[in-house]
């Protein structure tokens, strides 16, 4: 059986610009010795926690003992009022027949309120979720893609991908997942697309109008191999 797996965070939903001017905000205060804008390119698609240690670890000064719980939900609140889905996500969700899942390495709380405020749970809201709290490593390791793979009773090879991220397509393709990378959001960084290439990706999107063919292509390929 085959599935298709989506990253929720700049694949699904619109978020990481507003996640991105949340953080520098927040940590302009906290770590001011650091140029937060630049130093978040480098940390896309990795959790709060994550990302702040990271940058403590750069900085003369020390965060808050609750700062990942404030930067939660400083973001959620914002994504809460601000948030869209992404452009042509949802026509192409209407046109997939595969089985779907979401891996993403936002907390579930998260995930479900931003399918929820973009409309997008009437046709994800009963599909497999899985996040960042269920596996001790998070992304860039792969341990929530084999997670999923196991869960979905789907062999990792059988699992096509859509990720935004460095850390996202390294962690699919550590799984053994085919990826496509996606650089259609609003926050993409100049040059991303090269670097989810390195990363592993098989193919790169701009747009989820060519979602679907891609899907077909992978399809496509592989039963091609099969046959031969």
């Amino acid at each position: 059986m085959d599935s298709l797996i989506f990253d929720c965070d700049g694949v699904l939903v619109d978020s990481e610009a507003i996640a991105e001017a949340t953080l520098v905000e927040l940590l302009g205060s906290w770590l001011p010795d650091l140029a937060a804008e630049e130093e978040l390119k480098a940390a896309l698609g990795m959790t709060t926690a994550s990302i702040l240690g990271h940058l403590e670890g750069r900085s003369a000064h020390r965060l808050p003992p609750d700062a990942t719980r404030r930067v939660d939900e400083t973001i959620e609140a914002r994504l809460g009022r601000e948030l869209k889905a992404i452009e042509g996500v949802a026509e192409a969700l209407a046109g997939l027949t595969l089985p779907l899942a979401v891996v993403s390495n936002s907390r579930r709380q998260r995930v479900l309120a931003s399918l929820a405020t973009t409309g997008l749970e009437a046709r994800l809201g009963a599909v497999p979720i899985f996040t960042a709290d269920q596996v001790a490593a998070p992304k860039p390791d792969p341990a929530i893609y084999r997670l999923a793979a196991a869960e979905l009773a789907c062999a990792p090879g059988n699992c096509l991908v859509v990720e935004d991220s460095v850390a996202g397509v390294t962690a699919a393709h550590g799984a053994g997942m085919t990826v496509i990378g996606f650089i259609g959001a609003s926050h993409v960084p100049a040059g991303q697309a090269e670097r989810l290439r390195t990363a592993g990706a098989w193919q790169v999107l701009d747009h989820m109008r060519g979602l679907e063919p891609l899907v077909q292509q992978w399809r496509d390929t592989r039963r091609s191999a099969v046959d031969a």
